[in-house]
């Protein structure tokens, strides 16, 4: 588990300089650009998009080559990149093309990282591994958070936004640091030579297929965070209570990761992924509804429920059932297929927002997430444990 613990603090590091920024972006881009919903929806759809095709390509590359370290390094500079041109913007373009880089590097880095991870695991432990991962992630999250918070208070509410970008870079640096101590378990990866997916598809594991499909159908109603800080700030929390928002929901999500990645080992990932599919449906629902101020608040909590429920559960799922020596192409599919259905997403978001207003989008989302927990319940085996 060393390794598990020292990428866990990268993650940790680079999160507190990702979400030092990441929520207060569709706050600067309202205020300071005027942009409109559908706007935001377009800039995240397209960064994230774009970024999501190199995923499933660099988990090919670290399965061929096995340099999981490298790649995953690279992936991480990036973000000291972005944080830069975040400063240097003049316009909503100047912020697209940051977003763009900034979802490049996560592109590049999360299957290499997912399967480094999945190596350092214990036997059937792997949601466990995930679940210590996922809550040090969203541990760095919640911190960045807070400081992004506490910076904003400070200057009683009005953000210094150029100098919170100019911060950031210092957390990002120190994740780039640790990779000195990560060892990467080379040992006994010698075989034939990584055949493109592509060329293999109909070999998959059904469950791993019917999966992805599962995860685009749910990514289409599944629209970029920004909205749901947009619909806390329409519901009449200000600029830095909305971020004090996003910090609720990560906090939670790094509580609970460990606790349902462990108990998954033991009661099978169906379970989870359904449950987390449904919660899911709730939490838009009740973002339709937003009655209140703190009515708004739970939704954030049970968000962060959700997140736990999903997000180190379905990587563990993942790299149980794809093959010993495609999981890092896996892993990046499964990233890339998401990606693909993120900019319909957060455009389709956006447009029934500004078409039907604030519940529209939410609505959809809760009945995509309906559909997705329907066909696993019918259709997906519960199996916690599958030998490779």
């Amino acid at each position: 588990m060393r390794n598990v613990i020292i990428l866990g603090f990268i993650s940790f590091f680079a999160d507190i300089s990702t979400e030092m920024v990441y929520p207060i972006i569709p706050l600067y881009l309202t205020t300071v650009f005027g942009a409109t919903p559908a706007l935001v929806g377009i800039i995240e759809g397209t960064a994230e998009s774009l970024a999501s095709l190199l995923k499933v390509f660099s988990g090919y590359i670290t399965d061929k080559y096995k340099n999981r370290k490298k790649v995953a390094f690279a992936g991480y500079a990036t973000g000291i990149i972005y944080k830069l041109m975040l400063i240097s913007a003049t316009s909503w373009t100047g912020i697209l093309g940051a977003r763009v880089i900034d979802r490049i590097g996560k592109g590049v880095r999360t299957a290499p990282r997912d399967v480094m991870v999945s190596q350092a695991s214990e036997k059937g432990q792997l949601g466990k591994a995930f679940g210590i991962h996922k809550a040090m992630d969203m541990a760095g999250s919640a911190l960045g958070i807070l400081f992004a918070y506490f910076i904003m208070k400070a200057y009683n509410g009005e953000i210094e936004y150029k100098k919170i970008f100019l911060i950031s870079i210092i957390p990002g640096l120190a994740a780039l640091m640790l990779f000195f101590f990560v060892k990467e378990n080379k040992n006994k990866e010698k075989g034939p030579a990584i055949e493109p997916f592509w060329k293999n598809i109909k070999k998959l594991d059904s469950q791993l297929r019917m999966y992805l499909i599962v995860v685009f159908l749910f990514t289409l109603g599944n629209s970029s965070n920004a909205f749901l800080l947009l619909r806390a700030k329409s519901v009449g929390f200000d600029n830095s209570s909305v971020i004090l928002m996003y910090f609720i929901y990560n906090i939670t999500a790094s509580v609970l990761s460990i606790p349902f990645g462990k108990r998954s080992d033991k009661s099978g990932r169906k379970k989870f992924l359904v449950s987390g599919y449904i919660v899911f449906a709730l939490v838009y629902m009740g973002f339709a509804l937003a009655i209140n101020k703190a009515f708004v608040i739970l939704m954030f909590v049970m968000y962060g429920a959700y997140t736990a429920m999903i997000a180190g559960v379905e990587r563990a799922f993942i790299s149980e059932i794809s093959p010993p020596d495609l999981k890092g192409t896996m892993l990046g599919l499964h990233s890339t297929v998401a990606g693909i259905a993120l900019f319909p997403a957060s455009a389709l978001a956006g447009i029934l927002w500004n078409s039907f207003g604030a519940e529209a989008p939410f609505i959809f989302g809760a009945g995509m997430s309906l559909l997705a927990a329907l066909i696993l319940i019918l259709f997906m085996k519960n199996s916690s444990y599958i030998e490779a």
